[in-house]
């Protein structure tokens, strides 16, 4: 959380909304915020912080575990129709990479400026190369892309 809120203004100018959900209540996600969450990124988390007690929303992703009463990291792009283009659910020893979802979030967003017109290859990032999906890229990718491009 800490690590996406040090990036927020980063992800506003990409028009991205950000909302933090947990099966913590709002009291919890106060005291975490005062506590902790402040001491790491100044001024503390700026998007809502918002309380799924009974796992309902969690469930309907799919990170929900009735077992422990608990819900997984997730991350969830959910484009301006309201579809999921992407999610990522992580254990909670592992992190996820911000840098990551703001590349994924450009690159959703060229794809959609473009109509589906053109594709980013792996690790693309803005102003590198695309792929112009059709019959005349069938058995010519390697001719369009090189990976040491997209890095």
């Amino acid at each position: 959380m800490a690590a996406v809120a040090s990036k927020y203004k980063d992800l506003q100018d990409l028009g991205v909304e950000i909302f933090s959900i947990s099966v913590d209540s709002h009291f919890v996600h106060k005291m975490w915020q005062d506590n902790e969450l402040s001491k790491m990124v100044e001024g503390g988390v700026p998007f809502p912080m918002l309380s799924d007690g009974p796992g309902n929303i969690g469930k309907i992703y799919g990170v929900y575990n009735e077992n422990e009463g608990v819900e997984m990291r997730g991350r969830f792009i959910i484009d301006p129709d309201g579809v999921i283009q992407a999610f990522e659910i992580m254990t909670p020893p592992v992190g996820r990479n911000v840098s990551e979802l703001i590349r994924q979030v450009q690159a959703f967003q060229h794809v959609r400026k473009t109509n589906g017109e053109e594709a980013v290859p792996s690790g693309w990032q803005p102003g590198k190369p695309t792929l112009k999906p059709g019959p005349d890229l069938v058995g010519k990718v390697w001719e369009a892309w090189k990976v040491e491009e997209a890095f």
